[in-house]
C-alpha cells in the first residue's frame, strides 16, 4: 500500500465476486481495496466500519440499463443534474455505478445525452458511460419506443458513435436494420453492441455475433421468439459462451420458468431493471414519447398496455432471482456485479473485491436481502458515512 489505510469494513460474510469468506474485511485506501483480511488481521489503529451481524459485504451491482429514477427520465432531462438524480436514487439500492440509458430519440437528443454522461463523469463515479438503446431498431418489434424515432444508421452515426468517446458506450441494435460491418466497425472502436428489439433470425443473429455483438438486451422481451423452425436470436444467445444477456426478474416482463430455463444455457446472465423514473420517487406516472406511463400491478405499463420498462431495482432484482429463479445468493450477486462488469470491460476494477480494485460495495441482510448501506469509490452511504466506525486498539 502506498499510503495508510484509511479504514477496513468488516462483516460476517463477504462475497469477493467469486467465492464465500467468513469473518473478513476490506482495507479501504484512497477508494480502492488495498486488500482482504482476516477480521482478526484488521491492523491495530484505523478505524473500522463493523456491519450487523449475519451481514454479507459484497461487490456494488451495477446495472447496464437505467433509463430512469428518482421521478427523472433521461430522455427528458439528458443533464448531469438529471444524471445525479438518478443515480441517487439507485444507489439507494445498492447500484454504485450504472450506464444512463436513452431510449430512442433524435440525434440531437443523442449527442446532449453523451456530452452530459461525458461531464458528469468528471465528478460521479457511478457514472460508467452511456446505453443507447436504438433508434437503430426493428419497426415490428419496437415495444415501447416511439415508431417516429427508428431508423436506419447514416454514415454519420458511425463517425460520432465512435469518436472518443468518455467511458463506456453500449449500443441496442437490430442486426437486420444495419449493414454489413457497421457492428464489427462499432465494437472495433470499442463500442459495445447489443442486440434488442429485433427480428433477427438466427443465422443473421449469427452474423452479428460473428461481427463482435457480445450482449442481449433483456432476452424474450422485444425479439423474435424461439420457435421450432427458426431459433432466433434467444438460441444464438444460449448457446454462445461469450456473451450476456440481461434479465429483468420482475415476474412480469418474462415468466420465471423462461428465465430459468435460459440459465441452463452458455450465455452469462446480467441483472438489468430497465429502471423508469418510479425508481426511488415519489410519482406514479410520466410522459414518455408523448403518451402516459402509469405504474400499476403489472409495473409501468401504457395505457394500452403496453410494457414500459420497469419499477425494479437491483436489490428487488437480486431478491427475485433468489426466490423466482432458485438462484444461489452467491449467483445472483454475480448477475449483478461480475457480469456486468465483465460485459462493460472493466472487470479489472468492478465487480469484485480484490486489492487494485474500486471500492464500489454493498451490505447486505442476507435474510431479507435488504440493502444495509453501499459505498462507491471507498465513500459510504449518507451525510455521516463511518459515524458507525470506531477504533480497534
Amino acid at each position: 500500500m502506498s499510503q495508510p489505510v484509511r479504514y477496513a469494513a468488516a462483516a460476517d460474510h463477504l462475497f469477493d465476486g467469486t467465492a464465500l469468506h467468513d469473518d473478513c474485511a476490506v482495507l479501504i485506501d484512497g477508494g480502492e481495496i488495498a486488500q482482504l483480511v482476516g477480521r482478526d488481521d484488521i491492523p491495530r489503529g484505523i478505524p473500522v466500519h463493523d456491519l450487523p451481524t449475519g451481514a454479507w459485504l459484497a461487490p456494488g451491482f451495477i446495472d447496464v440499463q437505467v433509463n430512469g429514477g428518482g421521478d427523472v427520465l433521461f430522455n427528458d432531462e439528458p443533464t448531469p443534474a438529471g444524471i445525479a438524480a438518478i443515480a441517487a436514487a439507485h444507489r439507494r439500492f445498492g447500484t454504485t455505478s450504472l450506464l444512463p440509458t436513452l431510449i430512442s430519440d433524435t440525434l440531437e437528443k443523442m449527442r446532449a445525452a453523451r456530452d452530459a454522461v461525458s461531464e458528469a463523469m468528471r465528478s460521479n463515479p457511478s457514472v460508467l458511460g452511456i446505453h443507447f438503446e436504438g433508434p437503430f431498431l426493428s419497426a415490428d418489434r419496437p415495444g415501447v419506443h416511439d415508431p417516429r424515432m427508428l431508423r436506419w444508421p447514416e454514415p454519420h452515426d458511425l463517425a460520432w458513435l465512435t469518436g472518443s468517446p468518455d467511458g463506456v458506450v453500449v449500443v441496442t441494435l437490430a442486426p437486420e436494420v444495419v449493414p454489413a460491418g457497421f457492428i464489427a466497425a462499432l465494437t472495433q472502436a470499442g463500442v459495445k453492441v447489443s442486440l434488442g428489439h429485433s427480428m433477427a433470425s438466427y443465422v443473421e443473429t449469427r452474423a452479428a455475433l460473428a461481427e463482435g455483438l457480445t450482449g442481449f438486451t433483456h432476452l424474450f422481451n422485444a425479439m423474435r421468439p424461439l420457435a421450432s423452425r427458426e431459433p432466433g436470436p434467444i438460441a444464438a444467445a444460449l448457446e454462445s459462451e461469450n456473451c450476456w444477456f440481461g434479465m429483468i426478474v420482475d415476474g412480469v416482463h418474462v415468466d420465471p420458468a423462461m428465465l430459468r430455463l435460459a440459465l441452463r444455457g452458455r450465455a452469462r446472465p446480467m441483472l438489468v431493471t430497465d429502471a423508469m423514473p418510479p425508481v426511488g420517487g415519489a410519482r406514479h406516472s410520466f410522459m414518455l414519447g408523448g403518451r402516459t406511463i402509469t405504474l400499476g400491478p403489472n409495473g409501468c405499463t401504457r395505457d394500452d398496455g403496453t410494457l414500459a420498462g420497469t419499477a425494479l431495482d437491483m436489490a428487488t432484482a437480486v431478491r427475485n432471482a433468489v426466490k423466482l429463479l432458485q438462484m444461489p445468493l452467491t449467483d445472483a450477486l454475480r448477475a449483478a456485479g461480475a457480469e456486468p462488469a465483465r460485459f462493460l470491460g472493466l472487470a479489472h476494477r468492478l465487480g469484485h473485491l480484490a486489492p487494485g480494485s474500486r471500492a464500489d460495495m454493498v451490505a447486505l441482510d442476507a435474510q431479507d436481502i435488504v440493502v444495509l448501506e453501499t459505498w462507491v469509490a471507498g465513500h459510504a452511504s449518507g451525510e455521516k458515512p463511518f459515524r458507525a466506525c470506531m477504533t480497534r486498539r
